[in-house]
């Protein structure tokens, strides 16, 4: 049988630990905050992923599955070890690669036989082969080494489901033994197999996650012109969503996109481009509108309050997307800090972000259980993130529980007709604006 080991227990190395586990492989996965191995071996994940938790469960009783912070003993005997650590992004927009370095310095000392080491990590294209070289140059053992890319494409909040059922596996090899061997591990997902050299497997990551970062730009930039020019942002992504060379995805416009793979990844190759020479002008273009689109909500509720001192101000969502609690690059977080600069009182509600958004804000925002406590006696409220719990909202609660009922959208949750309806005062992306609501005594200014 042949022995797996991941190193990481974020979201990429975790997920593709339990999935490994999951289709029959023995897996050991490997962390160096002890912290989080305690947890695991309770069944507890230490991120928030539909599904993990149960799995790491099954796949624990089953013996197909263990966590580790020993590295040494977990590397000594592998056959395969999966690289799943962070990437993040250094000052300068480019990769911090010093994650995959520890790694492969530790592997480097500790691998007592032949082993396929694989980076699923999202690195900088030519990573690959320097962490190879980097390998075979520290090695303590007589062993042979060789690296292969296989980047993931999961998405956090389905990311058990992406795995399980992903639409491709891409495998970046240099060798029939490295293919053949990874041919074999992943046999089980019965999924397509792409093979390719390093280079171009690294490339299919940033190419694919960067066009989808540029075409979520895009169509905010066609939703800001449509506010301008009088046209409904949902009408055109109708139409443009029947063109099946366009499709309907990611043409949802909003406040742009966050998270721990479009902000890095679109930094890192237009930093990768530039070093080389070379401008990538789309992805360039792609970044720039993103840093504006954050600060949408704040620029329309401008128009009705210039002034946010001493206004109680709900926020509803505060995570970058629902389905996970992780704020990295987060609208909400830069909007927050900005009201709060400015003296407003922030109540704020997520299901399952307010734990981590203490992390940043432990006692500056108040944190709310409902979002219809955040609403109470609010002068406006803002809406960073789509969770259910608030896309199924009585919108009548808005204008029962506020002070006054201004509503500013970022994620187009509502139909322009209920909002109306509810006599709201709604603002949101791309869409002609709601005014059912007048102030009939003294002016909010």
């Amino acid at each position: 049988m042949t022995k797996i080991t991941v190193a990481g227990t974020g979201y990429v190395g975790l997920v593709t630990g339990v999935c490994l586990a999951e289709v029959g492989h023995s897996v050991v996965c490997v962390d160096n905050i002890q912290e989080k191995i305690e947890l695991l071996n309770k069944g507890i994940s230490p991120i928030y992923e539909p599904q993990l938790d149960d799995m790491i469960v099954k796949n624990t009783e089953a013996e197909r599955l263990s966590f580790t912070a020993n590295y040494k003993s977990a590397y000594a005997e592998s056959d395969v070890i999966f690289i799943g650590v962070g990437t993040p992004e250094n000052e300068d927009g480019s990769a911090n690669l010093n994650f995959i370095y520890t790694v492969a310095r530790q592997i480097a000392e500790n691998i007592k036989k032949d082993c396929l080491i694989v980076i699923k990590s999202t690195v900088p294209i030519g990573t690959n082969d320097k962490v190879e070289t980097f390998i075979k140059n520290h090695l303590k053992h007589n062993v042979s080494v060789e690296v292969a890319s296989n980047p993931e494409f999961l998405s956090q909040g389905t990311a058990v489901k992406d795995t399980l059922n992903s639409s491709r596996i891409v495998i970046g090899v240099e060798s029939s033994r490295a293919r053949e061997t990874l041919t074999s591990i992943y046999e089980p997902f019965n999924q397509p197999i792409l093979s390719m050299n390093r280079r171009s497997a690294e490339m299919v990551k940033y190419a694919s996650n960067d066009f989808l970062a540029l075409k979520i730009s895009f169509i905010n930039d066609i939703a800001n012109l449509c506010e301008v020019v009088g046209a409904n942002i949902e009408d055109v992504t109708n139409g443009m969503g029947y063109d099946n060379r366009i499709g309907n995805k990611f043409l949802n416009p909003g406040i742009g996109y966050g998270g721990s793979c479009f902000p890095k990844d679109t930094k890192a190759l237009h930093w990768l481009s530039e070093e080389e020479g070379y401008v990538l002008r789309t992805v360039k273009a792609a970044i720039e509108v993103n840093e504006k689109q954050r600060f949408k909500l704040i620029k329309k509720a401008r128009q009705e309050f210039p002034d946010f001192q001493g206004l109680k101000i709900a926020v509803l969502g505060l995570t970058f997307k629902p389905g996970t609690d992780d704020l990295r690059e987060a609208p909400s977080i830069p909007n927050v800090r900005l009201l709060l600069n400015q003296g407003a009182k922030v109540h704020a509600f997520d299901p399952v972000g307010i734990e981590n958004f203490k992390k940043i804000y432990p006692t500056s925002v108040v944190y709310e259980d409902s979002p219809e406590k955040a609403l109470e006696d609010a002068d406006l409220c803002l809406i960073f993130t789509e969770w259910d719990v608030i896309k199924t909202l009585d919108l009548n609660l808005f204008r029962e529980k506020m002070k006054t009922p201004y509503v500013y959208d970022g994620r187009n949750c509502y139909s322009l007709e209920v909002a109306e309806k509810a006599g709201l005062n709604y603002r949101s992306i791309g869409r002609p604006d709601v005014i059912g609501y007048q102030l009939k005594e003294k002016s909010i200014l």
